[in-house]
């Protein structure tokens, strides 16, 4: 459905926000596009929008160019992180604007708005102050004004940023089971791994302006493309390696490595579940730098002599204590040699 060939966008005295970026999204689609702040991502978004024009490249949606195309007639919808509901108008009068602007008959306007706040669960809300809703429910009357004109392409600027963890966590279920049951089609920009992890059919990772990886959200998660991309994805035991047949070479010493990976001079990921804790008579010898609590285990960060540090995921009643010595083994089935340079 959206096709972008070589988008690039340029601001004066800068480096280029997007850099040659080729991206494809299919009809019924969800794409998250994940980076660190400055990686490009929200100016992919207002692009395509139409709200930040294209030094170059083309874009296409539905087949048509839309070089010179307006905002206002690129038939998508674009829903920001702070929802930017209009206060002046009630719950109702927010979720109609769009069809409205569109000429739509104000009796098509009220069974659209009934249609949508039950969509989105909030029956009954239209006539409700913007002023006197909770941040959840805004968010859910921007999504609402969103899906409103019917876009043929829904964008979603961080929209899910401003609300805390548990609501996040429980809108993202039921934003992922609603554009399901629509078959809407979206592209949608955020910082928060999990929630697009939760939300996409596939993830987009940016870096400096371009697109470091893309693949479905396993895909991404096993197999990070390069250093970057596993360091964005919060893990950090990643080191410069030699791989020799399934053994390679690192400052942890010689570790085992899957059939098959790239032989040679690379970088070594071994996942945290991946260090095994074992007596300190056997293995890799390590001390107990820290350990943190994380829900559903707790991250020990290990200290061995003369090397990186490593970090384990235990059970919580088997993690040992600051200052203790442990012995640490890998398993090669959570260790992926990856591209790139580690320190990139």
């Amino acid at each position: 459905m959206l096709r972008l060939e070589g988008a690039t966008v340029r601001f004066a005295g800068r480096a280029a926000a997007l850099d040659g970026v080729d991206l494809d999204v299919a009809e019924h689609e969800i794409v998250c596009v994940l980076g660190p702040s400055g990686s490009g991502k929200s100016t992919l978004l207002r692009a395509v929008a139409g709200l930040q024009p294209l030094d170059a490249g083309r874009m296409f949606l539905d087949g048509r160019d839309l070089a010179g195309v307006p905002a206002h007639r690129r038939g998508v919808g674009l829903m920001f992180q702070d929802h930017q509901l209009f206060p002046q108008r009630d719950v109702g009068g927010n979720v109609a604007f769009g069809p409205r602007m569109h000429g739509a008959a104000r009796a098509e306007q009220d069974v659209r708005v009934r249609e949508l706040l039950d969509l989105v669960g909030l029956p009954g809300a239209a006539r409700r102050a913007v002023a006197a809703l909770s941040g959840g429910e805004q968010q859910r009357v921007a999504l609402a004004r969103a899906l409103a004109p019917r876009p043929r392409l829904l964008m979603l600027d961080e929209p899910l940023g401003q609300l805390d963890r548990s609501l996040r966590e429980r809108l993202v279920v039921e934003l992922r089971d609603l554009f399901g049951r629509l078959g809407t089609t979206v592209l949608a920009v955020t910082h928060d791994q999990g929630e697009a992890f939760a939300l996409a059919d596939r993830v987009v990772v940016m870096r400096n302006g371009r697109i470091a990886q893309s693949g479905t959200p396993l895909e991404v998660w096993q197999r990070p493309a390069d250093a970057f991309v596993a360091r964005f994805l919060g893990f950090d035991n990643v080191v410069e390696a030699t791989v020799a047949g399934q053994a390679a070479d690192t400052p942890w010493g010689k570790l085992p490595v899957p059939e098959g990976s790239p032989q040679g001079p690379g970088t070594l990921l071994v996942r945290p579940a991946g260090v095994r804790l074992v007596d300190a008579s056997e293995g890799l010898r390590c001390t107990v730098a820290a350990r943190t609590f994380r829900g559903t285990h707790v991250a020990v960060r290990l200290q061995p002599e003369g090397a990186p540090a490593l970090e384990a995921a235990c059970a919580l009643r088997a993690a040992p204590e600051p200052g203790d010595e442990v012995g640490v083994v890998f398993d090669a089935a959570e260790i992926v040699v990856l591209g790139g340079a580690a320190g990139v």
